[in-house]
């Protein structure tokens, strides 16, 4: 996947310099690197910090569940031979249901996380994108690569626009 999306890159490169050089035009790239930026933005790191809260929370309860449903079998195992056929099967019954809520609860905490952090991360990802075809028309660039993608295998810092994106997202400029 890193090898085709390298491929396509650098195949649109070639194209559009072959495109731009018969037009007499130069293609200027800059580079960024977004996870700085993020790390950066205050939003992102309050919905990171929620985010990990949330998700240990979560996993505590389910951990607890793990543990609750461990000593009832345990309990049930020291007992059955003491119970009825019909005590056996209500034990068992109350077990699978126990095991059911918990497999319920995991899937709906998944669900949860994955709605927060979409709901936390689109703005932030707007606000990002937004500074960075602001910068990149400021200053006459026409490809943006991310820094991080391994897709760039050597960069000259001065196609790197990362502050400038991060200064103009501070500022609250688009």
């Amino acid at each position: 996947m890193k090898k085709n999306l390298f491929l396509a890159i650098i195949t649109i490169v070639l194209f559009s310099s072959s495109i731009f050089a018969q037009q007499k035009s130069t293609i200027t790239i800059g580079i960024v690197d977004v996870e700085m930026i993020v790390k950066e933005i205050p939003e992102a790191v309050q919905a990171d910090q929620f985010l990990r809260d949330f998700q240990k929370n979560s996993n505590d309860t389910l951990t607890k569940m793990q543990e609750d449903l461990y000593k009832k079998y345990e309990q049930y195992q020291k007992q059955k031979s003491m119970m009825t056929a019909e005590q056996q099967q209500k034990e068992e019954e109350a077990m699978k249901m126990m095991e059911s809520d918990m497999i319920a609860y995991r899937e709906k905490v998944y669900n949860d996380i994955q709605t927060k952090r979409d709901e936390f991360l689109e703005p932030i990802r707007k606000k990002v994108k937004d500074a960075i075809e602001s910068v990149a028309k400021e200053e006459k660039i026409s490809l943006v690569l991310n820094k991080l993608t391994e897709a760039v295998l050597y960069t000259d810092d001065q196609l790197d626009i990362t502050f400038k994106v991060l200064d103009r997202i501070k500022r609250g400029k688009k």
